[in-house]
């Protein structure tokens, strides 16, 4: 597992703080995903939901936890296997029809509304902004780039 400096665990401390509604050094379950993706993780929310002990929808929105419970949870995010370029590309390249390096805007947007963690509409949008050419085609290994470069 990743050992975090202790500068690191200052501005994880002060981010964490800033999810605190109350003022009792607490969040609520329901934060706990977005304070790990704005720390720069990209946990599922399956992974989440798991790393919490599958709580309630009820606990979910009521229950609060504390820094110190906070950073062992962060800590095996942390740890969890991430997609390397070469899995994306892979993944893309079963929608490139014509083995040309290309895959349509049209089937990567459906693919992102429908599959795995479901991206909305304006999330889709923003993803895919300027990555199309003239004929509605994505080159997906610069897509992926872009994607990780982000």
């Amino acid at each position: 597992m990743t050992e975090f400096t202790p500068d690191q665990i200052e501005d994880f401390k002060e981010a964490f703080g800033l999810f605190d509604r109350i003022g009792d050094s607490q969040v609520a379950y329901n934060q706990v995903a977005d304070i790990m993706r704005a720390l720069g993780q990209n946990p599922t929310n399956k992974d989440v939901t798991k790393i919490l002990g599958n709580p309630s929808a009820d606990d979910m929105a009521n229950k609060r936890i504390n820094f110190d419970a906070f950073m062992p949870m962060l800590k095996q995010v942390d740890a969890l296997p991430k997609g390397t370029y070469d899995d994306y590309v892979e993944g893309l390249r079963v929608f490139d029809k014509e083995g040309n390096g290309t895959v349509m805007g049209a089937e990567l947007r459906i693919v992102l509304s429908t599959l795995g963690e479901k991206m909305n509409e304006q999330e889709i949008e923003a993803l895919m902004a300027g990555q199309e050419d003239e004929n509605g085609s994505v080159h997906y290994e610069a897509f992926v780039k872009h994607i990780m470069s982000v």
